[in-house]
């Protein structure tokens, strides 16, 4: 029994993380795009995911076509959004991340593109007609916990990071205006050290009088 435990639930582990698709962080910089290409059956599913980690105002534009040139995703300036479609045709699909409208902002772009579906944890899982066992019920639920793990791990990584991006670039701005207001603070120190030193200056009478 305890094999046959650490094998059902092996499976549910590999289940959930054998899903087939693409995890990626890419930069993006100024007036740029990246595109990225799949090939791809006719009645497939796929998944997109995106958001913009850092750089500007965490935002970006988006679009998806199929082989025919027909765009079936399109988003401006967007932070995060996700995209499901059903292909209808066999061919290569392509996926594209544009920072063109932003003349100097680098941004940081993840996405997370999903091929088909998850295949069942159990064998003909699907086509079952009796009820699952105690022992397969635990493992579904485990399947079912992971993937909710996963899901939570990405997220606060992706927090993590995006909150990592903001305080590094407020960092910056604090940095910057303190040595700006030592500037200040050194002119105006200067330039007072100088009008007190003209206020107890003696002046010297001109010379030159006339003589009788």
């Amino acid at each position: 029994m305890p094999g046959a435990v650490r094998t059902l639930c092996l499976a549910a582990l590999l289940g959930a993380l054998g899903a087939g698709g693409t995890e990626l962080t890419l930069e993006l910089p100024d007036s740029a795009q990246r595109c990225f290409h799949q090939e791809l059956e006719s009645g497939v599913k796929f998944t997109l995911d995106y958001q913009v980690i850092s750089g500007g105002h965490y935002d970006v534009d988006c679009y998806v076509e199929d082989p025919n040139g027909k765009t079936i995703y399109q988003e401006t300036k967007k932070q995060y959004d996700s995209f499901s479609h059903n292909t209808e045709v066999k061919g290569v699909y392509t996926f594209c991340f544009s920072n063109e409208f932003s003349t100097f902002s680098h941004k940081i772009v993840y996405f997370d593109f999903q091929v088909g579906d998850e295949p069942p944890i159990l064998p003909d899982m699907n086509n079952r007609v009796t009820a699952l066992t105690q022992l397969e019920s635990a493992c579904v639920t485990i399947h079912e916990m992971l993937k909710a793990v996963i899901d939570s791990q990405t997220h606060y990584r992706l927090r993590e990071a995006q909150d990592r991006s903001r305080a590094e670039e407020l960092n910056g701005r604090v940095s910057y205006w303190s040595v700006g207001e030592t500037l200040i603070l050194f002119v105006v120190s200067i330039g007072q050290v100088m009008l007190l030193k003209s206020f107890f200056t003696e002046k010297r009478p001109s010379s030159g009088g006339a003589g009788t």
